[in-house]
């Protein structure tokens, strides 16, 4: 009795965020998949997965979301390793600049990079613009509108997201151990390839695994740069549920979707432990799936490394590059971190064109299309609604993860892996499924089109990147003046109240501001929750940009991205303050 007393009262903290999460997640998700085995008389039939696997175009959309998948998850992580490697190897004040180049890309959010491509390579884009001007071609080129086009906005959208993952796990190697391999007579490539890759690899699968996963849910992308025949499982299932209202065929296509998500998770799982998502740097799990792939990974690393050993016997030395990395390992990092910064940069001068249409060079100077948009009470009401539903998400969210965050990090307690990986659950899972499942609860209990709902569906999605960076706040802290408060007789709010809030106050603020920039910048579940006449800045954006390109667009999507970087800047700062000591921050 006396284990079950104390159970309770190290779980009582998680019930605000369990149970949000199973009313607001589990439940929706589980009745929008039951649909699925729902025949239009209400009972059980398998006809929509019948009509799902005998229609081509629907087999086609699924084999070309796995094959997109597939290769963004290997492009992002294989352009992103150089750069996680060099941010690893930097001190804390240069790693932590260029971290933040990284997160910078990453919060501004999807749509707006994948608007920034189109514009850049556009028929009137700079790029064609320059290659005109300089006589390289004679007619612009058609960079867009194909599958070339659409991993390229992939890539550069999921990138950061690689980025982010591997630098975490990287930063835990001891580096020591390169050092050890050194004097055993290994060359740099060999400790490379037998000591620091193998390491790494926790962070590498869990960018693979997170990119893939990403990647399965998004229509963004597609829908803007591809031509009509790279449709996407999830351009699917917006189609089924916005036009057609063919709820059951949606919960088809929606459970294929999650068994391939959850068939993905599980052999991550068996290789690495769920907790390399958290960037914990570890060995994979001594399963047998576990040695089989460790014994094969040996010997082809062992394999590189020999060949690269060989290679690097026949260049000409260079001792003064071997602090902070060699000439070539940062010229090839610092473009990657050019790719996933400069695209956006060029909807600044855009912005400001005189012209009525998005060309290079932009035409005169003016100021029109910010005066038409700052005085258009259509984007105003969307700004303001995207700021109010971000704050109270925001609130919303480190109101109910601070709990959950403590009651994970001070102690095991039994159950306490499978609550851990329910409520980050919302992160791994594709948002275009969460959004057509609040849709259908939010549709019978009225919350479509209203603030409240938006809140609750942005806490959804919002939480688990909280609880991540308050369990990485309370990771440091020390537990000793808990103990000593204890003794001088105050109360567990007293504790909480006078002592650990505020010593976290930078962690709470840069938490808080996380969640609110993923709710500001958030599309796919303002898709489905917002109704036809009330919409946030980026569904406004997203709808805009489907009817017409307009140099209006470019000023909106300035002024978002000067806000989030602000917003971005501020809480790293506030991050790094609350991680004084420790490696650079992560957000």
């Amino acid at each position: 009795m006396n284990a079950e007393i104390a159970w309770l009262r190290r779980t009582a903290p998680l019930l605000p965020a369990t149970g949000l999460l199973t009313f607001l997640f589990l439940i929706p998700v589980l009745g929008l998949l039951a649909l699925s085995v729902l025949s239009s008389d209400g009972g059980l039939s398998l006809e929509h997965y019948r009509r799902l696997f005998a229609t081509k175009s629907y087999v086609d959309s699924l084999g070309t979301t796995l094959k997109i998948s597939t290769w963004t998850a290997l492009l992002s992580v294989g352009l992103g390793y150089p750069l996680a490697y060099f941010i690893a190897r930097q001190r804390l004040s240069i790693g932590g600049l260029l971290m933040l180049g990284v997160l910078i890309p990453y919060w501004s959010g999807v749509l707006l990079r994948t608007f920034a491509w189109l514009v850049l390579l556009g028929r009137r884009g700079p790029v064609n613009g320059t290659l005109t001007q300089l006589g390289i071609v004679d007619a612009p080129v058609q960079f867009l509108f194909h599958t070339g086009g659409v991993l390229l906005g992939m890539v550069n959208a999921y990138v950061p997201i690689a980025v982010l993952l591997m630098t975490s796990a990287m930063q835990s190697i001891d580096r020591r151990l390169e050092t050890a391999a050194a004097t055993m007579g290994a060359g740099a490539a060999q400790s490379f390839w037998r000591v620091y890759l193998p390491l790494s690899m926790p962070g590498v699968a869990a960018a693979l695994l997170l990119v893939f996963i990403s990647s399965l849910g998004t229509f963004i992308t597609p829908a803007l740069l591809g031509s009509g025949r790279e449709v996407m499982i999830a351009q699917v299932i917006i189609d089924q549920v916005e036009q057609l209202l063919n709820w059951g065929f949606a919960g088809a296509v929606a459970m294929l979707l999650l068994v391939v998500t959850l068939a993905v998770f599980i052999l991550f799982n068996a290789l690495f432990g769920a907790s390399a998502l958290l960037g914990r740097g570890a060995a994979p799990r001594m399963t047998r799936l576990g040695r089989l792939s460790g014994a094969a990974g040996r010997a082809i690393v062992g394999t590189l490394g020999s060949a690269f050993d060989r290679i690097e016997a026949l260049l000409p030395q260079r001792p003064a590059q071997r602090r902070g990395g060699n000439f070539a390992l940062a010229i090839v990092a610092l473009a990657v971190l050019a790719v996933l910064i400069v695209p956006a940069l060029f909807l600044v001068p855009i912005s400001f064109t005189g012209g009525s249409f998005m060309e290079w060079p932009p035409r005169n100077f003016s100021l029109r299309w910010y005066e038409m948009v700052l005085t258009s009470d259509q984007w105003l009401r969307a700004a303001i609604r995207s700021l109010v539903v971000g704050i109270a998400t925001a609130l919303l969210s480190v109101l109910i993860g601070l709990p959950a965050a403590m009651a994970f990090t001070r102690g095991a307690f039994r159950g306490r892996t499978a609550l851990l990986g329910f409520v980050l659950s919302p992160m791994i899972i594709p948002h275009i499924l969460i959004a057509v499942a609040l849709f259908y609860l939010f549709a019978r209990t009225g919350l479509v089109g209203t603030n409240l709902g938006l809140i609750l569906g942005h806490t959804v999605v919002c939480l688990p990147y909280t609880v991540i960076a308050l369990m990485a706040v309370l990771s440091t802290y020390d537990r000793r003046l808990d103990q000593a408060a204890d003794t001088l007789g105050a109360s567990t709010w007293q504790r909480v109240w006078l002592i650990t809030l505020p010593l976290i106050r930078p962690g709470l603020a840069a938490a808080f501001l996380i969640a609110f920039v993923t709710s500001f910048e958030e599309l796919t579940i303002a898709m489905f929750v917002t109704g036809g006449l009330t919409a946030t800045l980026p569904k406004q954006l997203w709808s805009e940009m489907l009817m017409a390109a307009s140099p209006a667009l470019a000023a909106v999507s300035t002024v978002m991205l000067v806000f989030i970087s602000a917003v971005i800047v501020f809480a790293y700062l506030l991050r790094s303050r609350a991680s004084a000591g420790g490696g650079a921050p992560n957000i």
